[in-house]
């Protein structure tokens, strides 16, 4: 046979779910040629070792044995593995096919001319149509090709989007939203309807939407608008004209003095919020979101730091390690991953749980517009932490201590100030050590309000 064929896992590509991509290695005399498999594994449903390469299947008592959270990660089916380890039978099968072929006509053939040859032979099972339009249509289309390369987080707002337009469509007896429609006129009547919207939960309470998340559905309706002309879509163009004002969202970070409470809490017979504390510091000392946490492998590690490719822009970054992260990594080094993560929404949930018992109660103002209907409500602050508190106090604290801004987007992977300085929190007692260090402190002689 004149080529060979492996299997790789490529464990430094992750996808939003945290599974890497198969790739096979083509070679002829010599050269070789990656090609995609479209199969993505756990990197713990890999067998190296084996010959040839494949996808296995683990228990729940296997995957607890690793350390895996099923929550987190929601385990393979061996139906699932097999069918994986079909697809790599079909492409092995195929190009042993297309090998014969050459050398039955004689033909000497290179790596390039096998591999442009089997991606000529391959056919979609099924042809996706080409939407026609219809802005349903495209944003399913959007979110079924993205589905393995784009944060579930980033998808969901697509997801959201697409409810609030067909209960617009419902509620206006109107026929299919289209792009063509969608101008100045559409935007307004669809802020109106967004300000007006109510759904009863299953627990009897009513929701409705602030002006923060009614701007947001916007913002997200004009992005893929400008999205689905690049990609040939007719667009009427009026609607960018339309603007809303974004009202400011609170910072919700953790002071120098919560963070250590958080740290020096004794959780030695609760393993639950120990280790939500300790992925939550991590966070805290490092700055990663919550996708970059739950998809960080020990091939990240290199010696101090930390290299990683950010899940939300792919950006490849360097994140030197803090002590404290560093101490979190070294209670957790037998594991299989290097931080036991959950879920999103069940870290959320025990979060609270654990910010309350470190007595993190600072009353916090929340201030909330719904249409021109002012909304004030008083939270401790416990109640208002969750998982993304942690990369804002990363960059307060930061900053608090002393380092450049410019640094702390290095770090962080943020591109611009306007985009940083939402995270950041000046706090008092920043004011003051910035304000000592330029200027001094005073001695007190004499209490000047006497």
């Amino acid at each position: 046979m004149a080529h060979t064929l492996r299997f790789e896992l490529r464990k430094e590509v992750l996808s939003s779910e945290g599974k890497s991509p198969i790739s096979a290695i083509v070679s002829v005399k010599g050269k070789r040629k990656r090609l995609s498999t479209d199969q993505v594994v756990y990197p713990w449903n890999w067998d190296n070792e084996a010959k040839p390469r494949k996808a296995i299947y683990l228990n729940d008592r296997e995957l607890k044995k690793l350390g895996i959270e099923r929550k987190a990660f929601p385990p393979l089916m061996e139906s699932e593995v097999k069918s994986i380890n079909t697809e790599l039978d079909k492409i092995e099968l195929k190009l042993t096919e297309l090998d014969d072929q050459f050398r039955g006509n004689k033909i000497t053939f290179s790596v390039e001319m096998l591999v442009e040859s089997y991606l000529k032979s391959k056919t979609e099972v099924t042809k996706k149509e080409e939407p026609k339009g219809v802005v349903f249509d495209f944003i399913e289309r959007y979110i079924e090709d993205h589905k393995n390369t784009r944060v579930q987080g980033s998808l969901g707002v697509y997801k959201s989007l697409r409810k609030h337009l067909k209960n617009y469509e419902s509620a206006k007896r109107e026929n299919k939203v289209r792009f063509e429609k969608i101008d100045y006129q559409f935007m307004q009547g669809f802020r109106s309807f967004l300000v007006d919207w109510q759904e009863v939960t299953k627990k009897g309470t009513v929701r409705t939407l602030n002006n923060i998340t009614i701007a947001k559905q916007i913002s997200t309706l004009k992005t893929f608008l400008g999205y689905a002309q690049k990609h040939g879509i007719e667009v009427n163009q009026n609607y960018k004209g339309f603007n809303l004002k974004k009202d400011d969202l609170e910072v919700i970070a953790l002071t120098e003095r919560e963070f250590q409470s958080l740290l020096d809490l004794d959780l030695s017979d609760n393993k639950r919020l120990d280790q939500v504390r300790d992925v939550f510091c991590f966070s805290c000392a490092s700055g990663l979101r919550y996708s970059d946490l739950k998809n960080l492998r020990w091939e990240n590690v290199k010696g101090m730091e930390l290299n990683i490719r950010v899940q939300k822009t792919t950006k490849l970054l360097t994140v030197p390690l803090t002590p404290q992260a560093y101490d979190i990594l070294v209670k957790y080094k037998d594991m299989l991953i290097p931080l036991p993560v959950i879920s999103n929404q069940k870290m959320n949930d025990y979060l609270k749980e654990l910010a309350k018992l470190a007595e993190i109660n600072e009353p916090t103002e929340i201030i909330r517009f719904r249409g021109n209907n002012k909304i004030v409500k008083i939270f401790q602050k416990w109640e208002l932490i969750s998982v993304h508190a942690g990369r804002k106090s990363f960059a307060t604290l930061s900053l608090e201590k002393g380092v450049p801004a410019e640094t702390v987007m290095s770090t962080t992977g943020h591109t611009s100030y306007a985009s940083f300085q939402r995270y950041v929190k000046v706090t008092e007692e920043r004011k003051r050590n910035e304000m000592a260090k330029a200027w001094g402190k005073p001695v007190l002689k004499v209490a000047v309000n006497e």
